[in-house]
């Protein structure tokens, strides 16, 4: 195998073959022998901000190398590990995982763009269709892959950095395993420090950037990709995951003059979000499932992102109200009785509702919920969040403890189920696992592999320990 040698920054070597096997608008790709990585070279000249951009994102941005929490954002950023001097300037970044690349199917050997599973074909058709079930995944995993791309954009966002092309092809995602990667981390914007390389990708560029992107690039009204404008891709994104389709592209027209031009102001000046509340002039007359399935915390959030934040950038959520608005939502699904519906599972946020939005499938019964509490203050117990059972349900240290969140610091003995929910002959049943102060509704312990009747209105204690919760049933 012929191969070249590259020069990093930091004086070591590295080989790669020379047969290009990606080019983009900025960058040709080549493997190294082995392929655990790839040489990416910039196709302009490199300048002194691009390098100190690079220098920067590979050293103190850089989130994969935290001693605490590496290890676990490694999984979300393909990010960039070395700078490349010569033959030309470029950088050094570890090959996508294998999941990210379809196995099978029409696509066997592309990375798994978003497009392929939201996307539809010249005549209509969902792609995701015409992909093996194996490829598919379901509502759930798409769930936990949006909940896993809010909190890497979140985590670049409280350090001031900002991607500013968030879209299908920048983000990778494999729904099979619920999982996503972010990539073409070498662009990161830093406000005041770095300018972005571009604007974005048509349908998650920002409204007011698209607005303005024909004034001359030092104009003080024109508008560049920011932390801000990833706060508009980002809800694009989870909306067209959740939902397979585009919050904005309606029906309505706002030029005839050209396509182009009717694109530019649907997505920019203009734009309206395909459910407005109160304007249904962009709604699509076969919008089957409204946005109001995932329930209130997500619609909330979409409502403040493609209402009142559309063209008001300040008023749009956060990257982190997103994660925690989208970790709520996952506490609330549950899954669908038909074998053939196309989604597996819903959001069981309507305690009166007992049908599957997505295929109108009927539950055998509503579905059973606890509500658990915290202690604000002694002896006060407060509202802290809601569960959806269903059997198999786990419960995890922080369902028990009200100081204990789903995020990147969670340690492997914390993921560990301490208790799970089963129906058993007719009776649903919290079956203590590894809980060690588990107290019934009448007060005594209830030790592992011992169970608490679930019935309408009984109270039971998760943990008599400090931040322990309390469970309420709620059974409508």
């Amino acid at each position: 195998m012929k191969t070249e040698i590259a020069r990093l920054k930091d004086g070591k070597t590295l080989e790669f073959v020379p047969d290009m096997i990606g080019e983009g608008a900025m960058k040709q790709v080549y493997f190294t022998p082995d392929r655990t990585a790839v040489v990416c070279f910039f196709k302009d000249s490199a300048d002194a901000n691009r390098l100190a951009r690079l220098e920067a994102v590979i050293g103190r941005y850089n989130p994969t190398i935290d001693p605490t929490t590496g290890r676990y954002f490694n999984q979300l950023y393909c990010w960039p590990t070395g700078i490349v001097v010569h033959p030309r300037v470029g950088i050094v970044c570890p090959t996508y995982p294998g999941n990210f690349f379809f196995r099978e199917g029409p696509w066997s050997g592309k990375e798994k763009e978003g497009k392929w599973f939201t996307g539809r074909t010249g005549a209509g058709k969902p792609f995701r269709e015409l992909l093996p079930p194996s490829e598919r995944g379901t509502w759930m995993t798409y769930l936990r892959l949006c909940i896993q791309m809010a909190r890497a954009i979140r985590r670049l966002h409280v350090a001031g950095l900002a991607h500013s092309d968030l879209s299908p092809k920048n983000i990778l995602v494999d729904p099979g395993t619920g999982s996503c990667i972010v990539i073409d981390i070498d662009s990161l914007v830093v406000p005041g420090l770095f300018p972005p390389d571009v604007v974005g990708t048509k349908g998650y560029i920002a409204p007011e950037v698209l607005a303005t992107v024909e004034l001359p690039l030092n104009d003080p009204l024109r508008k560049h990709p920011c932390v801000a404008t990833d706060q508009h891709a980002l809800p694009v994104l989870l909306y067209e995951y959740l939902l397979f389709r585009h919050p904005l592209h309606g029906p309505k027209v706002n030029s005839t003059a050209s396509a182009e031009e009717d694109d530019k102001l649907s997505l920019g000046s203009k734009a309206l979000f395909i459910e407005h509340p109160t304007d249904p002039s962009n709604r699509p007359k076969n919008l089957k499932v409204p946005f109001d399935v995932l329930g209130p915390h997500l619609k909330d959030l979409f409502i403040r992102a493609f209402v009142d934040g559309l063209h008001a950038p300040n008023r749009r959520p956060t990257a982190l109200e997103w994660e925690r608005a989208l970790v709520k939502t996952w506490e609330l699904i549950h899954r669908c009785p038909s074998p053939s519906c196309s989604h597996g599972w819903f959001v069981a946020h309507d305690p009166q509702a007992q049908n599957c939005p997505f295929c109108g499938a009927r539950l055998p019964s509503r579905v059973l919920r606890l509500h658990l509490r915290k202690e604000s203050k002694p002896g006060v117990w407060t509202r802290d969040g809601e569960v959806a059972v269903y059997s198999g349900k786990t419960i995890h240290s922080w369902h028990v403890y009200d100081n204990v969140g789903i995020n990147e610091n969670l340690t492997d003995a914390q993921k560990e189920p301490l208790a799970d929910c089963q129906l058993h002959n007719g009776q649903w049943l919290l079956i203590n696992r590894h809980l060690n102060s588990l107290t019934s509704p009448g007060g005594n312990r209830v030790p592992p592999n011992s169970a608490i009747l679930l019935q309408h209105g009984v109270q039971f204690r998760l943990s008599q320990e400090p931040h322990g919760r309390i469970a309420e049933v709620h059974a409508p």
